[in-house]
């Protein structure tokens, strides 16, 4: 059955995706900053900011197209403010100096994310 954007929209996928995608973004973070962290040659291409800079921008296309298409077919805002919200603190986060401090907002933009994509996939049911 061939999938379209459509339908991936009206059945919550790209939420759900979303969703998994936070919490690979969690993992993420987690390795990098407690275990690579450890091991300074394999950590530094971790943390290097194109990989950053990447998965916000990831995160961007994913929130605009799951979120927006939530808003405008079950009408509620609130799912696509929180999840812009968690973007925010993201982007925020972006602009720190590698560190804890960084890796903290960045899980807190990505919870507040994942939680929007929850709400708007419960919206849409």
């Amino acid at each position: 059955m061939k999938m379209t954007l459509r339908h991936a929209l009206m059945s919550g996928r790209i939420d759900r995706f979303a969703i998994a995608l936070s919490g690979l973004c969690v993992a993420h973070c987690f390795v990098t900053a407690v275990v690579l962290g450890l091991l300074a040659s394999a950590g530094g291409l971790f943390e290097s900011p194109i990989f950053h800079e990447a998965g916000l921008v990831i995160a961007i296309l994913l929130g605009a197209v799951a979120l927006g298409h939530g808003a405008i077919v079950h009408g509620f805002m609130m799912p696509a403010a929180i999840g812009s919200l968690g973007l925010g603190v993201m982007a925020g986060a972006l602009t720190m100096d590698h560190g804890a401090q960084e890796s903290l907002y960045t899980l807190i933009g990505v919870g507040i994310l994942a939680l929007g994509h929850d709400l708007n996939h419960r919206a849409g049911r």
